[in-house]
């Protein structure tokens, strides 16, 4: 497991500012700094991938330099994780992509939450490296559905699963639940769920935070 927040950098000051309420007031800003996360941890992960050597050629010579095998998919669940994913496709920006509906059907402590997943599109994933990127791991119980599903698609050779803010109850789940190859990737690991699953200390409901309140 890869904790961003474990090594002081800019990450640090993004994170922050997405956790204060009185710059939450700003939308947009919001927006951009799950953006600009989702952009660092684009670029941490590439490190774990395959890269081949090729030459190009310079207007003064020839260099030697190393390109990526293949561009994974990136795949996130609507609405909240789409400034997050928008950060992992300004790098990987050949990569395809996929999409997935997910909602709470009800509030409650761990136990008692249950999600129901909707709309579909999720491009091919067989023998590829899959990263989702979902801002906030609380439960765990959207992702383990989500890539319950994703086998529906083709079996990946690698899942990248990447989160700005996680609680451990959410980690420890996915352990217990998903028994595909993974790595997961944290902006930050928190001290708890409260007793509606929300993450404490948390920064709110992003999708809120990102788009506005739901009806």
């Amino acid at each position: 497991m890869f904790i961003l927040s474990e090594s002081n950098s800019i990450a640090c000051h993004f994170l922050g500012e997405l956790r204060d309420r009185n710059i939450q007031n700003d939308r947009m800003r919001f927006r951009r700094n799950l953006e600009r996360l989702g952009e660092i941890m684009a670029y941490e992960i590439s490190k774990k991938m395959h890269y081949h050597a090729t030459e190009i050629r310079t207007p003064l010579g020839v260099r030697r330099v190393s390109n990526l095998d293949q561009n994974p998919v990136i795949i996130t669940i609507l609405r909240a994780g789409l400034p997050f994913f928008q950060g992992f496709i300004n790098y990987f920006e050949h990569a395809a992509c996929g999409f997935i509906g997910a909602f709470r059907q009800n509030e409650g402590n761990f136990d008692e939450v249950s999600i129901q997943l909707g709309y579909r599109a999720i491009s091919d994933i067989n023998n590829k490296e899959v990263i989702i990127a979902d801002p906030m791991l609380a439960t765990g119980k959207s992702l383990v559905k989500a890539i319950d599903q994703l086998t529906d698609y083709g079996i990946p050779s690698k899942i990248h699963i990447a989160s700005a803010i996680a609680a451990p109850e959410g980690v420890a789940y996915l352990d217990q639940q998903i028994s595909l190859e993974y790595e997961l990737w944290l902006g930050d690991l928190d001290e708890r769920l409260n007793e509606r699953a929300y993450i404490i200390p948390g920064l709110g409901d992003a999708g809120d935070l990102a788009y506005g309140k739901k009806n």
